[in-house]
């Protein structure tokens, strides 16, 4: 019903900036819960922040301040800033999707994008 592909990813230093985009296609948009996960190697997936239907946002922790999810609609793109980005943010980088109000937990998302990698160097 809907497909999700990432892209943007790539490799920056420490303190720089990255935006990664995630383009919908099919029955997206509204009704829609948008989110960004990551993973890296030997960890598990983690979120990082959701954008309501309405467009409320939330952020995990870590990313707090530094991060932003935001999506234009008109594009069916949702996006996701990073600032002052950090070592530890290197990991593979997912948008996804769910029905309905926003949740943190992976499990109930149905949608993901292919995901598209992101390498911080110190």
């Amino acid at each position: 019903q809907v497909q999700l592909v990432e892209s943007g990813g790539g490799s920056v230093q420490a303190g720089g900036t990255l935006t990664l985009s995630c383009a919908s296609f099919g029955d997206s948009g509204s009704g829609l819960c948008m989110a960004w996960f990551r993973q890296a190697p030997g960890n598990q997936r983690e979120w990082l922040s959701s954008i309501s239907t309405v467009g409320s946002t939330n952020y995990r922790d870590s990313v707090k301040g530094r991060f932003t999810i935001s999506q234009d609609n008109a594009k069916n793109t949702l996006y996701l800033h990073m600032n002052s980005l950090k070592p530890e943010d290197t990991a593979m980088y997912y948008c996804a999707a769910r029905w309905g109000d926003c949740s943190s937990h992976s499990s109930t998302y149905r949608h993901w994008g292919q995901g598209t990698q992101v390498t911080v160097s110190s």
